[in-house]
């Protein structure tokens, strides 16, 4: 029997030993009064930011004193992942609350592999969600979840779209493309992350006084590395290699700019009624010089931790009580999280994998609400789910290894591993051969999750498109 592995609004179902369970969200949401005006969203996300990257979690090796200051007002998850160790899946569950296999995208390279990166028409958008009812919806900076007529942010739930389509708008960020509304434009005279960073800025001046969802998505610190000379010298003078002291100014600058955007919600006065989430798309790039990301094995393009693991912050000022947070929690939640808190409504249809952290966020939650399994997988083109494929339940985490970056050969016959991630976070010591029966009983999870999505990826195009 094939197990449906969706969430609706109001129950998730998953596969456990055999059985189904049910579960409500995570806590009671926020109750907004009809005369509480509806709070803004800006949601921040990174491009190959690793946790690591945090001057608070590295010891002071990169500069971030505003993303340092955020985390300090914000409630943070130390245990929060991505849906994907790679850009446009990760992206594609973000806007969608749904595992990336479902919406379609499952890949990289959009030019290269366009049916393979198209977040599906029949897809509800984060964006669609919030324009439906009554916000104005703004895209800053990256899509990668489809080019073309009608898979670009302005057919996708967005009233603005500045920002870039395909990553070979940016041949580098000192001269790069942008698209405005429909219009490209070119730049040559200025830097893409500050140039991101002051449209987001004039995003929230324009719409200051109605509620809005802004999307900021940053490239930085994504390859081509490039940055001003005199931000790269001070980390060379420490002794850093200068792909690392490169990257660190990148993220420097990123800071700088978040810095200047959370300083404009204050000139505005509308710092408490703003809901701010900060995040990245996955860790960091094996492709540029290896750096610091605290005990965590793997990088971009693996299921380990150092691939999936980001930071994850929330700030509402006066709502939520800054401090860390334990539970294990997943891109896919974001969507149902935004609703609940802003008291919008969800279709009854509308099927999801994530839940509502509201209660959590809140302090009133705790882990029997959240799904008892997190599922990952990536290759690229087609997926092959032998290939470099997780599952997470509890303390335990199963991996079918990674095998490569490129395009696979064939199916993978590497046995899985599994790893106490309580006793063993660098997934370093692997204890399938102690545990053959939940090696046994999680594979079986993980295989039937894998039908369950990839026959919604391939599912028939809606009747209505």
């Amino acid at each position: 029997m094939l197990i449906n592995f969706r969430w609706t609004v109001a129950s998730m179902l998953f596969f456990a030993t055999g059985s189904l369970l049910t579960f409500g969200i995570a806590g009671t949401p926020q109750q907004l009064s009809a005369a509480d005006p509806p709070p803004n969203v800006i949601l921040i996300l990174a491009d190959d930011m690793a946790l690591g990257d945090l001057a608070s979690f590295n010891g002071g090796r990169s500069r971030t004193p505003n993303l340092d200051q955020l985390k300090s007002e914000s409630v943070w998850f130390s245990q929060a992942y991505s849906a994907a160790p790679v850009c446009a899946p990760a992206r594609a569950a973000l806007l969608t609350g749904r595992y990336p296999h479902r919406t379609g995208v499952v890949t990289l390279n959009q030019l290269t592999y366009p049916s393979l990166t198209r977040l599906r028409p029949d897809e509800t958008t984060i964006a669609d969600l919030f324009q439906n009812q009554g916000y104005t919806t703004g895209l800053v900076g990256k899509w990668h979840c489809g080019n073309g007529d009608g898979f670009e942010p302005l057919d996708r739930g967005f009233d603005e779209f500045e920002g870039f389509v395909n990553s070979t708008d940016v041949p580098s960020y000192f001269d790069y493309r942008l698209q405005i509304q429909r219009q490209t434009e070119a730049f040559s005279d200025r830097y893409l992350t500050s140039d991101l960073s002051a449209r987001a800025v004039e995003f929230v001046r324009r719409h200051q006084h109605e509620p809005f969802f802004l999307h900021l998505a940053h490239y930085a610190p994504h390859r081509p590395i490039a940055a001003p000379e005199e931000r790269i010298t001070p980390y060379l003078q420490r002794g850093l290699h200068r792909e690392t002291a490169t990257v660190y100014a990148m993220i420097e600058i990123l800071d700088e700019g978040i810095g200047e955007l959370l300083s404009e919600l204050d000139r505005l006065e509308i710092r408490d009624q703003t809901i701010v989430l900060f995040a990245s798309d996955n860790g960091l790039d094996p492709l540029v010089q290896r750096r610091f990301n605290r005990e965590l094995r793997g990088t971009k393009y693996t299921v380990y931790e150092g691939g999936m693991r980001v930071p994850f912050l929330v700030r509402w000022p006066g709502t939520f009580t800054p401090g860390e947070r334990e539970h294990l929690v997943h891109f896919t939640d974001v969507l149902p999280t935004l609703m609940d808190l802003c008291g919008l409504k969800l279709p009854p249809t509308l099927e999801l994998d994530g839940v509502s952290l509201a209660g959590l966020l809140a302090g009133n939650g705790d882990d029997t609400e959240l799904p008892g399994q997190r599922y990952w997988q990536w290759n690229r083109t087609e997926p092959l789910y032998s290939h470099n494929a997780a599952m997470r339940q509890g303390k335990w985490k199963l991996v079918r290894p990674y095998v490569t970056r490129g395009v696979p050969k064939g199916q993978s016959k590497r046995p899985p591993a599994l790893y106490d991630l309580a006793a063993d976070p660098s997934e370093s010591r692997d204890v399938a051969a102690q545990h053959p029966e939940r090696v046994s009983r999680m594979n079986d999870s993980l295989e039937a999750w894998s039908q369950s999505v990839e026959q919604d990826r391939t599912r028939a195009k809606a009747v209505s498109q």
